[in-house]
Order: structure tokens, then C-alpha cells, then sequence
């Protein structure tokens, strides 16, 4: 599937400034007791003109604690069951005071939904979010179980309830051939058994690194002798891995996700937030080598692991969802995984202590080739995944860490090459992260944090499919420590632009704030 679809490319909804800029009167001095509700510059999901369409209520829920919502599924009436676009719509609305938490939503296990909240305003807030989950219509046939859960804490500090809506829409129409037959979780989250007619296999991996602890901000963390506050034992290079039946089966970059109270700043966030964090999205890991494998009807054990985690240290959440394509014209498909070829990993991280300064280089990266074939009723399919991972990032600090900072990248390239018979088809995917920040203490106990985030994807696909992503986000803000909120005279920039481009149109829109007011909503193309 395109990296366009789900983007609103016509022209005509793309024309104007969208909306007006605010006056320079209406900008408070510092942040006050109200801001504006949260808002990307993301586009909204692309729905067909004309289809019906049917509306199901998912879950209702107050979250005050960690205790789960649980309900159950129904699918919509009216519709069929086969559906050209299904969306998810979460709407929020939270009050008084409030930490960043962190969320999940699963259908019949299926985790169909990873967030994070924003931070409240003491008058309250209110924020939506928008997810394309029609690759899960397979689950949503069916009668399903439902849970959901933002664990929180409310108490005489934190008041803040997080009440929110969510909500499927479908679509009535001709489905498109990306989306799979069957949506699979793992038996008791280790072991899968796929249809013996599986001709293609996809996992997804929500993998985050949260819990308020230093995997949270792993890549910041630095190995001994280094004298820093969060430490692992091979410094920050981090690389989620799959493994099936013991063999490794695909490696990734993790994204660095930035909640909304990250990087010792709340002030950042507050309208703008960092790029995926109201929408985590899942690592996709082609599994495709190994289906002549996974096709002899016996169930398999599939493993995730971060790497890079120190021992017996907790953090890091990676659920799974396996999405599979199968052999309409056969009842069995078989095949062989002929490669599995990896280089060793590389992980310098070089520490050098200065004076009044300390610094950590770190260079690291792997490389995994996986091949594999299946037989099927158009032929032989051979698949073969090539992904190599590199991460490069500067870490400068100083006595009591009253400067923190960090110039990081991440990148993430893999090629998809199938082979039917004839030409091979290849589909090369660069993805690249980007994290250049600090955060300083002055003498007057004033924090100030500056950051630059960037999340960037260029794909090129057969017959000439391409797409082009940039979303990047910058914000400064500084506020004084160690005083009751009203006394904190907060001030702070923060803005958002969202490029995506293809051969089907382009999507572009900026965002822009000052002490909490939306200052700038433009949209080009």
C-alpha cells in the first residue's frame, strides 16, 4: 500500500491557509492556565466519496488507575463484511493535572492501537486521533473481546481522569489486495500457527520503551566508566529482533519515541506533540522466507527481544500481530527458507572525559539477509529481505548534568526482492530518525529545553510507486524549577511541518505555537 494512502490529496481540500494565524495581541507573555487542544500536522485518513458506511462504538471508558476497560465487539450491521476502508477515531478529554501515560487497545487480541495521552491543562483539554486499521478486517469479522488500558494515577496531586471514546467506522466496498486474509496473534505470546496455505507473512511489533525508568530514554544511556545517571551495559545502541524457532528472522531500529512530558519539558508538547506519539506505529518484519516453514501445520515458537537492554532491566513492551496472505487456489503451500546470512554487530561507544565536559561517540549497526521460497498455485515465490541497521549519535553532559545533550541517527534499510519467474520486483525502504537537543540549567533555575525531532521514510516500489515522508518537529521552552506551577513563568515555541509526497499528489501542512496558542496552521500543495 501506498505511503499516500490514508493522506487527503485532492487539490481542492488542500487549497487555502487553513486556520488563521493569531494575533501577535492574542499570544500571552508565558504560558497561562489554558492552552490550545492538542493537534498534528499528520493527515487525516482518506475515506471513498459515496461508500456507505456504518459506525461501531468500540470502547467507553474513565481510566483512573491500571484496571482495564473490557467489553465486547459486535460487528456493524449493514455494511457486509468486507470493507474498502475501516477507521479507528479515539477522542480524549482530560483536566487539572496529569503525567503523560501510556495506552493500548486490543480487538480479539489483536492490538489494533498503541498511544500516549497529552498532558492537561488545569481548565482541560480535549484531542482526537485517527488510525487506517483496515488491514485488521479479518479480526473485526467476528464477535471479539475487547480491552483497553491507560494506566493512570489520580490522586490529590494528580486529578487527572482520562475519559475517551473509541470508535470504528467501515466503509462498504471491494477491499484492496494489500489487506491480508488472516489477522494472528501468538498462542500464550510465544508460538504461532499459521494456514498451511500461507504465501505471505507479516509481524508487527509495537515495541516501545517506556515505564518512567532510563529505558524510556535509552538513547541516552551511556556504559561504565562514563559517569551519567542512566546506564546500560553497551551504551545506547538498541535493535529489536525477531526470531523464529530460535533462527533470527529480522532485526529493526526502534523509533525513538518522545512522550509528552519528554525530555524534562512539558512545555513542548503541551499543542504540538513529538511525531508517532498519539499514533505508535508497529515495526514491520517480512516474514515471508520463512512461510515454507511456518506451513507444516505445526505451531512455531516466534520470539521478540530488545537488544541493547541491560540484564533483568524492565521498560520495553513489543506486542505482536501477524498478518498472513494466503493461497486462494491451494489448500497447502510448501517451501524452504534457503538463506539466513548475518554480519556481526558492530557497537563502538567511546567515551572521553573532558574537562568539565564528558562525551560518548557511539557507532553501531548489523546487517541481516534472510531467503526463502514457497510453492505455490502461479509458481515458485522466491522472497529475499535485506535490512541493514546504523546508528551514529554524539552525547555531551557535564558535572551534575545541568547540561544534557544529544545529536543522533538512526536509519533503517531494507530491500524486498520477490521473484515469480520473470523480473525480480523490489521494493527498497529508507527509513531515518533524527534527535538534536539539549536541555540546560541555569544558575537562576531556569530549565530550558531545545530539540529538533525528524521522522523521514522514501520508498520505491515496482512499476514505478514511490513516496517521499518528512515530518519533522522543533521546539524550545524554558520554565523555572523547583516552584508551584503558577510560579514556573513558562514560555515556549513549538512547531510541526508534515510533508508527503508520491505520484498520486502531495500532502503538506505546518503548524505552529507560542506560549500554548496556535500561532500558525498552513497547508500547501
Amino acid at each position: 500500500m501506498s505511503m499516500l494512502a490514508g493522506a487527503t490529496l485532492l487539490a481542492s481540500a488542500l487549497l487555502g491557509t487553513g486556520a488563521p494565524a493569531a494575533r501577535a495581541a492574542d499570544v500571552p507573555a508565558e504560558f497561562g492556565t489554558d492552552w490550545h487542544d492538542p493537534v498534528t500536522a499528520a493527515p487525516p485518513v482518506s475515506v471513498p466519496k459515496g461508500a456507505k458506511s456504518c459506525r461501531v462504538t468500540l470502547a467507553e471508558a474513565r481510566f483512573r488507575d491500571f484496571t482495564p476497560y473490557r467489553g465486547t465487539y459486535t460487528p456493524p450491521q449493514g455494511c457486509g463484511d468486507r470493507w474498502s476502508k475501516v477507521v479507528l477515531r479515539l477522542d480524549g478529554k482530560v483536566k487539572g493535572r496529569q503525567y503523560d501515560r501510556l495506552g493500548y487497545l486490543h480487538v480479539g487480541g489483536v492490538e489494533v492501537l498503541r498511544t500516549s495521552t497529552p498532558e492537561p491543562s488545569p481548565d482541560g483539554i480535549e484531542w482526537h486521533v485517527e488510525k487506517d486499521v483496515t488491514r485488521y478486517s479479518d479480526t473485526f469479522r467476528g464477535t471479539q473481546d475487547v480491552e483497553m488500558l491507560i494506566g493512570n494515577v489520580v490522586d490529590d496531586t494528580y486529578t487527572g481522569v482520562i475519559d475517551v471514546k473509541a470508535m470504528l467506522t467501515f466503509y462498504a466496498g471491494r477491499p484492496e489486495a494489500s489487506v491480508p486474509d488472516k489477522v494472528l496473534t501468538l498462542a500464550d505470546g510465544t508460538t504461532l500457527t499459521t494456514p498451511r496455505n500461507s504465501e505471505r507473512v507479516v509481524a508487527e511489533v509495537y515495541a516501545t520503551g517506556s515505564g518512567g525508568g532510563c529505558e524510556e530514554f535509552w538513547y541516552l544511556t551511556v556504559a561504565d566508566p562514563a559517569s551519567y545517571s542512566c546506564k546500560a551495559d553497551n551504551g545506547p545502541y538498541r535493535e529489536v529482533q525477531i526470531k523464529v524457532d530460535g533462527q533470527l528472522a529480522g532485526i529493526a531500529a526502534p523509533f525513538p519515541n518522545v512522550w509528552t512530558g519528554g525530555w524534562s519539558n512539558p512545555f513542548l508538547w503541551y499543542v504540538v506533540p513529538a511525531p508517532r506519539a498519539f499514533d505508535v506505529k508497529p515495526i514491520e518484519y517480512d516474514l515471508t522466507p520463512f512461510a515454507g516453514l511456518l506451513d507444516d501445520g505445526r505451531p512455531h515458537s516466534v520470539e521478540v527481544s530488545v537488544v541493547g537492554v541491560p540484564a533483568g532491566q524492565s521498560g520495553w513492551s513489543a506486542p505482536v500481530n501477524i498478518l498472513v496472505w494466503q493461497d486462494a487456489h491451494r489448500d497447502r503451500v510448501t517451501g524452504k527458507v534457503t538463506e539466513v546470512k548475518a554480519s556481526e554487530p558492530a557497537n563502538s561507544s567511546v567515551y572521553t572525559p573532558g574537562s568539565g565536559e564528558y562525551r560518548v561517540d557511539t557507532d553501531a549497526g548489523h546487517r541481516l539477509t534472510v531467503s526463502g521460497y514457497v510453492d505455490t498455485s502461479h509458481g515458485r515465490v522466491t522472497t529475499t529481505v535485506d535490512r541493514t541497521l546504523a546508528n551514529t549519535s554524539v552525547h555531551r553532559w557535564n558535572d551534575g548534568e545541568t547540561t544534557d545533550a544529544l545529536d543522533a541517527t538512526w536509519t533503517d534499510d531494507q530491500t524486498v526482492t520477490v521473484r515469480a519467474g520473470g523480473v525480480p520486483r523490489r521494493t527498497h525502504t529508507l527509513r531515518t530518525y533524527t534527535m538534536n537537543g539539549a536541555v540546560t540549567v541555569g544558575t537562576d533555575d531556569r530549565l530550558r529545553t531545545e530539540l529538533t525531532l525528524g521522522d523521514r521514510a522514501a520508498v520505491t516500489r515496482p512499476r514505478g510507486g514511490w513516496s517521499r515522508l518528512d515530518d519533522t518537529y522543533r521546539g524550545d521552552a524554558t520554565y523555572t524549577l523547583g516552584v508551584p506551577r503558577d510560579q514556573r513563568h513558562a514560555v515556549g515555541t513549538s512547531s510541526e511541518r508534515y510533508r508527503l509526497y508520491g505520484p498520486d499528489g502531495c500532502y503538506d501542512r505546518s503548524l505552529a505555537t507560542e506560549q500554548g496558542v496556535l500561532t500558525v496552521d498552513h497547508r500547501r500543495c
